[in-house]
């Protein structure tokens, strides 16, 4: 017999660690359907609905709120309770009149309460950038999706400001750039993976060496009580230049 794919099951001993399910109450749990988001960084639509938010007891009401078109990602209904949701993600409940953000933390991805004014932007980080014809550049952005910036001269490039791992704050649903953030020293950033994940503060120290890729660089970031953290490049993602232009949860609310 040939090969049929993937499996399209998953069972909850081998889940994630950073979702929010009991491992022995059942055998099987929703495997997220492929996407923007990893399996290892996701949240599926009904793990937020049934297990965070509470909006259904099952996984049945979950999957019919999603097909009513109750739920928002990024501004727009999504109708598959297995949609993967990652970090930075707004996830709409617009009849509910509730928001949120998916942020990282130290037992993984939480969704954090926010304003309509704050759902109307998300900020992603540029992973790479290729140089497409007719004069156009693209941002190969984090959360799989694409961003083409409009090159005059294609000689003169002074529109490309853009560098891997800097950060973009686009709109939300019409993904335009309003600010660009720079990965530098002196920006405030948040860790988003490794025994330090979500803790967050000022780049104090990014690594300068030419022995290594530059994603694997060690960076350096202070809080607001003076304690300094110390992870790689490629788990930190910048927030803003002076301040964070997202809200954050306090660390009393992570629990």
């Amino acid at each position: 017999m040939g090969r049929k794919g993937g499996s399209t099951t998953l069972k909850r001993k081998p889940a994630p660690r950073s979702w929010p399910i009991h491992r022995k109450e059942f055998v099987w749990v929703v495997k997220p359907s492929p996407g923007p988001h990893a399996l290892e960084t996701c949240l599926p639509l009904a793990i937020i609905l049934r297990d965070i938010l509470g909006v259904a007891k099952t996984r049945k009401e979950a999957k019919q709120i999603a097909s009513q078109g109750k739920v928002h990602v990024d501004g727009k209904a999504r109708w598959e309770d297995t949609f993967p949701t990652g970090l930075m993600d707004v996830v709409s409940l617009p009849e509910a009149g509730k928001d949120f953000r998916v942020l990282p933390s130290h037992k993984g991805l939480i969704l954090h309460p926010i304003n309509k004014e704050e759902a109307s932007f998300k900020l992603c980080r540029i992973e790479n950038k290729t140089v497409v014809k007719k004069g156009h550049i693209q941002l190969n952005l984090h959360d799989g999706s694409n961003i083409l910036v409009k090159v005059a001269d294609p000689k003169n490039p002074q529109e490309d400001v853009y560098d891997t791992f800097d950060t973009v704050k686009i709109s939300l649903p019409e993904r335009q750039i309003l600010q660009h953030i720079e990965m530098k020293e002196n920006v405030f950033a948040v860790v988003t993976g490794g025994k330090n994940m979500g803790k967050y503060g000022r780049v104090v120290e990014i690594e300068k060496t030419a022995e290594k890729k530059r994603r694997d660089a060690i960076v350096t970031i202070e809080d607001d009580e003076g304690n300094r953290y110390q992870t790689i490049l490629h788990f930190v993602f910048a927030l803003g230049e002076t301040g964070s232009l997202i809200s954050l949860p306090e660390a009393s609310q992570v629990v």
